[in-house]
């Protein structure tokens, strides 16, 4: 729904790109994640569309019988059935399990309804079945992976069922606990606490009682492993503390974020010091390929080819290039750092090339908005269409914020200096523009109310016509705003954001990221390559933190933005700011990817430690 399941659909690729043996695990939710619509009052209501397989690029997951496949876990007193169904991405499979199945209860069908739906009762059956089903779906497929990666806490009673298979074949708990750790690698996602998911006495005693029994576990025993002091009956079962205890080795997501990390869990780690905690850090990235708009697709295959047969057609032609024989594997030369080498080099791609395709980016992105909002406003009233073409401007700086509505985020910060951003708006020699989408979560209503506010300031204050808010955020949506906003704007309240990875994206595009010094811009920010708002600290204060961070966005944005980005030559060419972009793409696009990423993971984590270097 959020960053984590756009990261894992990135993950998969960039495993099928460097043939590495992976399955994907997760759920199939019939109805999704919710659409998103805003209603007269500005507020965010949710609907939900229920996804039928046969649309779908899916296939079941057969038996040797033809039929599909159905597996079991055992939920309190009961037996539920699941299906799968495979999603081939490139050469990597993902498996979704699915219990709408005629055996099970109404209630048990539903656990693979809806992302996010139901209380904490449906959430530790929906993570039964992801945890303990997927071995089990595993098992039955005649799968015998060498490393169990558990990607947040989420699925980490898989711990559960591979000690449960041991002890089946004659293992005491103890060596079969020790040898299921071997077999285990967990990140842990998020510093906030709401993240980490937590179940109670009681709950766990009734969702587990069979689990329980396999392992010869007492209750007391088995809440002990998911405790961070195992004899403190007033705490409850935490799924991160469960998928650090059964690992072999835990990261976080980014320097800063490990950092964090390592604090947040120093507790289960007594004596040891807090910068010997076991967790270390892989920096997220994105697939470069996959986040890449297809002009741009087409314009660095372009720049790749060394025929000039091979260059694509007219706008439209995109096969044409398939079609020839080409002496480069572009594919792989994207992600290499030897080819963004080359963005430094005016011979290689002129200013002007980059400026002509920045103001390209740019006038997609604000006609793909004009056609949205009003599709928007035509849900409401019947106004006049003509009106939708005066909002934004092609030539103004353009900013954009996309992303969760969680409140550490902090969307309407830049608005907290309202009057001022007023009269940067309606500078007509050095105009800047807004353009916000995102969704809150269904039960957020302080995020939704966040919408609202920027929303509200879109219609109805001085902002209007150059303050837009996208309903209904998807990839296609980040997709525009990516490649066609100048600036990517991220103000989280420091260090909440453990990576972020929506800012990875613009590198590619041209963009440039204004961000707070916290997950993965911290690391890839050097001064050349985009803008900083503050510096390398942050007051334990939160009242504090917004004070200063909004102090801090508009002197950066008054004194660094504005001006590079308005600093023309006769020629009309911004070569400041052009000179930061080269810088971007040759420090952050072969950095900040999935392809990096996976190989990491699999020369530290994946591979044994008699095969790691």
């Amino acid at each position: 729904a959020g960053g984590l399941g756009v990261l894992a659909g990135d993950h998969t690729k960039s495993a099928s790109d460097l043939a590495i043996g992976f399955r994907g695990i997760s759920l199939f939710y019939r109805e999704g994640y919710f659409q998103q619509a805003i209603n007269n009052e500005n507020w965010q209501t949710e609907y939900y569309t229920l996804l039928n397989p046969r649309n779908l690029a899916l296939e079941p997951v057969l038996g040797p019988n033809g039929e599909p496949l159905v597996c079991s876990v055992e939920i309190a007193m009961s037996t539920v059935y699941f299906q799968a169904w495979r999603v081939n991405v490139g050469r990597s499979p993902v498996y979704l399990i699915d219990s709408n199945r005629p055996e099970n209860e109404q209630r048990f069908r539903d656990l693979t309804l809806r992302v996010y739906g139901g209380d904490s009762t449906t959430r530790i059956m929906q993570e039964i079945l992801l945890g303990i089903g997927g071995v089990r779906l595993l098992r039955a497929l005649g799968d015998e992976p060498s490393v169990f990666h558990m990607n947040e806490g989420h699925a980490a009673f898989l711990v559960f069922e591979l000690v449960r298979e041991k002890m089946a074949a004659g293992k005491s708990f103890e060596d079969a606990l020790a040898e299921t750790k071997q077999e285990c690698i967990f990140t842990t996602h998020t510093p906030v606490e709401a993240g980490h998911d937590r179940f109670s006495f009681d709950l766990m005693n009734y969702a587990l009682m069979k689990m329980q029994s396999q392992l010869n576990l007492t209750s007391s025993q088995l809440m002990a492993l998911g405790r961070v002091i195992p004899d403190n009956e007033s705490e409850p079962f935490c799924m991160t503390v469960l998928a650090l205890k059964g690992s072999r080795f835990a990261n976080g997501v980014s320097e800063l974020h490990g950092q964090v990390s390592r604090h947040m869990w120093h507790a289960l780690y007594p004596g040891v010091p807090v910068e010997q905690v076991p967790i270390g850090h892989i920096t997220n990235g994105i697939h470069l390929l996959g986040w890449m708009k297809g002009p741009v697709r087409r314009y660095w295959r372009r720049k790749l080819s060394q025929d000039p047969q091979n260059q694509p057609g007219a706008s439209g032609d995109t096969t044409r290039f398939w079609h020839a024989e080409s002496k480069n594997d572009w594919e792989n030369e994207i992600n290499n750092p030897e080819f963004w080498k080359k963005m430094a080099d005016p011979s290689f791609i002129s200013d002007e090339e980059i400026w002509a395709l920045r103001y390209r980016l740019r006038r997609e992105l604000v006609e793909f908005t004009r056609r949205r909002l009003l599709l928007q406003g035509s849900r409401h009233f019947q106004g006049d269409f003509i009106s939708y073409d005066q909002l934004l401007n092609v030539d103004a700086l353009t900013i954009g914020f996309a992303r969760r509505f969680a409140t550490y985020k902090r969307a309407p910060l830049i608005f907290q200096q309202f009057e001022n951003i007023v009269r940067l708006v309606h500078d007509r020699e050095r105009p800047i523009q807004f353009v916000f989408a995102g969704k809150a979560h269904p039960r957020d209503d302080e995020g939704k109310r966040f919408i609202q506010h920027i929303i509200h300031l879109s219609k109805y204050s001085e902002l209007k016509g150059s303050l837009v808010f996208i309903e209904n955020y998807d990839i296609h949506v980040a997709r525009q705003m990516v490649s066609g906003c100048d600036v990517w704007l991220n103000n989280p309240r420091r260090p909440l954001e453990a990576s972020g990875t929506s800012g990875e994206k613009t590198a590619c595009h041209g963009s440039l990221n204004l961000s707070i010094l916290d997950g993965w811009w911290r690391e890839g920010y050097d001064g050349t390559n985009g803008f900083a708002i503050g510096d390398d600290s942050n007051p334990e204060s939160i009242e504090e933190q917004d004070r200063i961070d909004s102090a801090n966005l508009y002197k950066t944005l008054t004194e660094e933005v504005i001006p590079t980005f308005f600093n023309r030559d006769k020629q009309g060419i911004p070569r400041q700011w052009i000179q930061r972009i080269r810088r971007a793409m040759v420090t952050l696009a072969p950095v900040y990817n999935t392809s990096r990423m996976v190989k990491e993971y699999t020369t530290k984590y994946y591979l044994p430690t008699s095969s790691r270097k």
